[in-house]
């Protein structure tokens, strides 16, 4: 799922190392996977990019920084603050990187071994590379840079990784990693792209987006349609002959108990209703929505006609391998 959901199938040496190994926590993995990552790098060879750099030199460079020059009094020492671009591979994400293995070097969380590995493909950096300790605006400044490839790989499992420590008990000093798996917001949103780009990826009948719908409203004053909510949905797949909205629900169950019953999740259904009333399928194309929740209780599997559309409310088992769990996201729009 997390490969689906960064759209970056793993490697063959990527699955023969994950697979050769057990993991007894989630951060061993993803600790395996950036290692794996970082060697690949330091095998390509860090990018350079050019840096500006403020030193206090005896040769001129650049250009010179009279402010501290002249307050340190250094002209008579024959010395200047000078400030010169020079490239050098000590670039954010690469910081990022660094700061990232060092804080797993002396995590409690891992294993010796696997520690010590990671504080071997540390030392295997740069020494010009500056660590950088991992924090929500450094992530956020990485991402607007709109990182592909390796790059956006690198930055996503070191931010899995950040999102997934919680602090410690306040008597101590360190921190420790959860099972992300338990993260229900995370886990929604992972579940939303993977299936996704799944489907963007293993099927050729269907064009796949996530696309906005216009509501069919009117108003007496005109801006006050800017007041309705927008309505995204996480998944459309659209063929000449059918349009499919698939709306992807994280939740441990598909069915509430209801006083004396269990029923389908009210807000869910009517989310999914609003769509197919608001959307306008092209001429000959058949409209039909599904809700795809995972099978954490009881699986399910109903169909309805709502509005006129076919509707289909299942549950996908996340607990069988994967070959099972790629034939039942094929069948389910087949």
């Amino acid at each position: 799922m997390l490969c689906y959901a960064w759209q970056r199938l793993p490697e063959p040496a990527v699955l023969q190392a994950t697979e050769a190994a057990p993991f007894h926590r989630p951060l061993e993995l993803l600790t395996q996977m950036l290692l794996h990552a970082t060697r690949q790098l330091l095998r390509r060879g860090l990018p350079l990019a050019f840096s500006s750099i403020e030193q206090e030199t005896k040769e001129l460079r650049g250009r010179i920084e009279l402010a501290p020059t002249l307050s340190r009094a250094l002209l008579p020492q024959g010395r200047a603050v000078c400030r010169f671009d020079e490239l050098s591979p000590n670039q954010p994400l690469h910081q990022l990187l660094a700061g990232t293995l060092a804080a797993l070097a002396t995590h409690p969380g891992l294993p010796l071994a696997l520690r010590r590995e990671v504080s071997e493909v540390r030392r295997r950096l740069p020494a010009s590379v500056v660590p950088l300790v991992p924090a929500a605006p450094v992530f956020g400044a990485l991402r607007r840079q709109r990182l592909a490839g390796a790059d956006a790989f690198l930055l996503h499992l070191c931010e899995l990784i950040f999102d997934t420590s919680l602090p410690a008990p306040a008597a101590e000093s360190r921190s420790r990693f959860p099972d992300f798996r338990r993260d229900e917001r995370l886990m929604a949103r992972l579940f939303e792209q993977a299936v996704r780009n799944f489907y963007r990826r293993e099927q050729r009948q269907y064009r796949v987006f996530a696309e906005t719908i216009a509501w069919q409203a009117e108003a007496a004053h005109t801006p006050d349609l800017a007041l309705l909510p927008t309505m995204l949905t996480d998944t459309t797949l659209d063929s000449p002959a059918r349009k499919i909205v698939l709306d992807t629900k994280y939740y441990a169950a598909a069915l509430r108990p209801r006083y004396d019953q269990v029923r389908l999740i009210a807000p869910h259904l009517y989310q999914l209703f609003a769509y197919l009333q608001n959307l306008r399928p092209t001429p000959g194309q058949a409209l039909e929505g599904i809700l795809l929740y995972p099978a954490a209780t009881a699986a399910v599997d109903v169909r309805y006609t709502l509005g006129g559309h076919p509707v289909r409310i299942a549950t996908l088992d996340l607990h069988q391998p994967w070959p099972g769990i790629a034939a039942d996201l094929l069948a389910l729009v087949a």
